[in-house]
């Protein structure tokens, strides 16, 4: 991706060493995460670019997010395009997807208007622009909804719901959303519109909005139609049972769907026929429930394990590996019908995508915080991929977690009694590195430990998994001069 436009100065940020530094010095930055494979991004890279022209005093900055991914982290960015607006060194917006005209007006706003007591109104959504930007800027705009209406119509949702909905409606090119499915609609209205788009001969897709609430209520708000069923043609809201009725009766619904190029059963090759929940076609379908299930763990991502090819990608081979567990991989940048394809089938949107026992888990970010937060290792434990760990397990991992490990009262900054105090401060004045665990924040180790070791007090010292003793036997090893060379051997 180039830089920016005539007169524009768009700088690709090379390490978070460099933006930290433009951070600090308090400029206005609006930084721009973006990725070489998304065409969203290369278009609202235009209208980025001729921003910098109708703001030549702020630093416009561009960071490939793949390529990043310490940045990407940072400021947690899940989707591209996203952008994120600093003023005198903090956050102090966001915005994320192709969306030109709350770009612009976001810009106007952290960096203010171009000339004093003059409204900001940037070019780059006006003549300066050129009509090849503009067109896009339209398109786009379309597709996001955008507009000042489209915007007020959306209030009350939340960015991620909004998202959410937007990637429902747009997972299937005849999308209804009904009570029930298919073959037991819950409802009688649903189970008309179902019977004449059947007769209509389209694939469509559906989701049951008896099945999760928050979809329910916030289509409502999202489409301002209050009732169900709702039928959607490549996005566009068509209306409920009634308007569907007579837009079937008119023949009026057969040249929408011609006129969106909806697929006709019977005038294309393949398996034809009602899509399933995923809206994919049979075969595509059974094919990546087949590659979901081919292992206890599999990962989809970009590369191999051994050569991981993004950052988001490599993040999760090491997660795995760290918890000691076997994992089928798949490299989508090797299949692009399997690349898209998962993207509808499991309604996530990017990759690295994670399944365990055919559940999906999520993405990178998920997968981190999982771990992080033991719930990672839970589900691996309750999926029988990992054996429970025992109360022993548990002892001679943390014994075994340093060469040189206390069990003590406290910590080593700030021990909670005499004894492990003064194995403490030996330890230290022999210059021996060792670690730590405070038996008052856990109760089932405290008394645990005391039954392992035959050894009934704290502090308790151990080198290389085995019990050297407590606070009488450490001064006593320490006064001879042999600590150190007891603690080395």
């Amino acid at each position: 991706m180039g830089g920016g436009g005539a007169g524009g100065s768009v700088k690709d940020v090379q390490s978070k060493g460099e933006l930290d530094g433009l951070r600090q010095s308090g400029a206005t930055l609006i930084l721009h995460f973006w990725a070489s494979w998304c065409e969203a991004s290369k278009q609202m890279d235009q209208v980025f670019s001729h921003l910098s022209t109708d703001f030549p005093n702020s630093h416009f900055l561009r960071v490939e997010a793949e390529e990043q991914p310490e940045i990407s982290e940072e400021y947690s960015v899940s989707a591209v395009p996203f952008f994120v607006f600093f003023k005198d060194g903090k956050v102090v917006d966001q915005l994320e997807g192709a969306d030109p005209s709350s770009l612009a007006n976001k810009v106007a706003k952290v960096a203010g208007s171009i000339n004093p007591g003059e409204a900001a109104a940037p070019a780059s959504l006006g003549m300066a622009a050129g009509p090849t930007v503009l067109e896009s800027v339209q398109d786009l705009a379309k597709a996001n909804g955008s507009s000042q209406t489209g915007n007020q119509v959306q209030t009350g949702l939340d960015d991620k719901i909004k998202k959410r909905l937007q990637q429902l409606i747009d997972s299937h090119p005849v999308m209804l959303f009904m009570k029930g499915n298919p073959e037991e609609p819950k409802c009688g209205f649903s189970r008309k519109v179902v019977d004449l788009l059947k007769d209509e001969k389209v694939k469509f897709g559906t989701f049951d909005i008896l099945s999760d609430n928050e979809v329910r209520e916030g289509l409502k708000k999202f489409s301002k139609w209050p009732t169900f069923p709702q039928l959607y043609c490549k996005g566009e809201l068509l209306g409920g049972c009634d308007i569907a009725i007579a837009m079937h009766e008119s023949g009026e619904l057969k040249e929408v769907f011609r006129d969106h190029g909806v697929d006709i059963i019977g005038t294309e090759q393949g398996t034809g026929g009602l899509l399933e929940p995923t809206g994919l076609t049979a075969n595509l379908n059974s094919r990546l429930q087949s590659l979901i299930n081919s292992g206890p763990i599999m990962l989809f991502m970009k590369g191999k394990p051994d050569e991981p090819k993004c950052g988001f990608s490599h993040k999760v081979v090491e997660i795995l590996k760290q918890e000691k567990v076997d994992f089928e991989s798949f490299d989508i940048l090797s299949d692009d019908e399997v690349r898209q394809g998962l993207k509808v089938y499991s309604n996530w949107s990017s990759y690295p995508q994670l399944y365990i026992r055919g559940e999906l888990i999520g993405g990178s970010d998920i997968v981190l915080e999982m771990q992080k937060s033991g719930e990672l290792k839970r589900i691996l434990t309750e999926k029988g991929i990992v054996k429970e760990e025992t109360l022993e397990d548990h002892l001679k991992s943390l014994i075994s977690s340093s060469p040189v490990m206390l069990f003590m009262k406290g910590t080593p900054d700030n021990p909670r009694c005499g004894f492990s105090s003064k194995v403490v401060n030996a330890l230290k004045e022999e210059g021996i590195d060792f670690g730590s665990f405070d038996i008052l924040t856990n109760d089932e180790v405290r008394q645990g430990l005391k039954d392992f070791s035959n050894w009934p007090t704290f502090p308790q010292l151990y080198y290389k998994g085995e019990l050297i003793g407590g606070c009488d036997i450490v001064l006593e090893l320490r006064n001879n001069g042999e600590l150190k060379a007891t603690l080395s051997e």
